[in-house]
């Protein structure tokens, strides 16, 4: 949603995301704890994450945030499970997207995840620009495997590699995880990728055969980063994503009625 320029109604974010955690999807990723005046959009996280119903679902909550002010704003609601930190290993998108030096971000993090550890949720690092970046940043997997490095070293269980611009070939998805996944067998590793309708199957793909088993998705492909580009390169697609995982036979049994209800309401949404 952050990237739809339209505002969308509260109520109409609590109805959508309310279907959604019919579904059974391990994780919902329903707002962000950042500044309204960058993302206007997200401005009403805290009135949408009241109104949501978790009595019925076994879904984890997640919410973005930016600084140790949205963190401090997130982690009173019992509801939340997980706080995300988009930590770009691009320099100048570090700077963009949280408005701080890389050196500072990490500071950032370590105080996000001692508020995360005091009050029992979980952190979940985004590596932004996680497979190259288009500003001409430096860019190797020895420079990817450094940050991971850092981050497993504060005790970070979940991370997440994000092509945020959706430049990333399969050849380096694969050569990258292959790398990663090996060298931190304690800690989960996922994608987050950025894809076309054209090219999201080798992308995924890649992902899936280098060992990841962990994915993020949005219904009808919708999103992308607005302080990334103008120009915003979609969500990898849930609807597509899903079948695929079927076919491996890797994927629990999702409420196929609540999928189609919620992909309905999508449409309304996004259109």
């Amino acid at each position: 949603m952050q990237g739809w320029k339209a505002f969308i109604p509260t109520e109409q974010k609590i109805q959508y995301l309310n279907q959604l955690l019919k579904v059974g999807f391990d994780v919902l990723d329903c707002g962000s704890f950042v500044s309204p005046k960058a993302i206007p959009q997200m401005a009403d996280t805290a009135s949408v994450i009241k109104q949501l119903d978790c009595s019925f679902s076994d879904t984890k909550l997640l919410v973005i945030v930016a600084n140790e002010r949205g963190a401090e704003e997130a982690v009173v609601y019992d509801q939340i499970h997980s706080l995300g930190f988009p930590f770009s290993i691009s320099p100048q998108f570090q700077m963009r997207n949280t408005n701080s030096s890389m050196e500072e971000s990490l500071l950032r993090v370590e105080s996000i995840q001692e508020l995360c550890i005091k009050n029992k949720k979980e952190l979940v690092i985004y590596l932004s620009m996680g497979f190259g970046n288009p500003y001409g940043d430096a860019y190797t997997e020895d420079i990817l495997l450094n940050w991971v490095s850092k981050m497993a070293a504060l005790d970070v269980k979940i991370i997440s590699l994000a092509d945020t611009v959706g430049l990333a070939s399969p050849a380096q998805i694969q050569q990258a995880l292959s790398k990663v996944l090996p060298a931190y067998p304690n800690v989960e590793i996922g994608v987050h990728l950025h894809a076309s309708y054209t090219n999201w199957q080798d992308k995924l793909t890649a992902a899936f055969d280098a060992g990841c088993t962990r994915f993020d998705g949005a219904l009808k492909g919708i999103g992308g980063c607005p302080m990334a580009q103008d120009d915003l390169v979609g969500n990898m697609d849930t609807e597509l994503m899903i079948p695929y995982f079927q076919s491996k036979n890797v994927l629990k049994m999702l409420n196929q009625e609540a999928l189609i209800a919620s992909s309905e309401l999508a449409s309304t949404i996004f259109h």
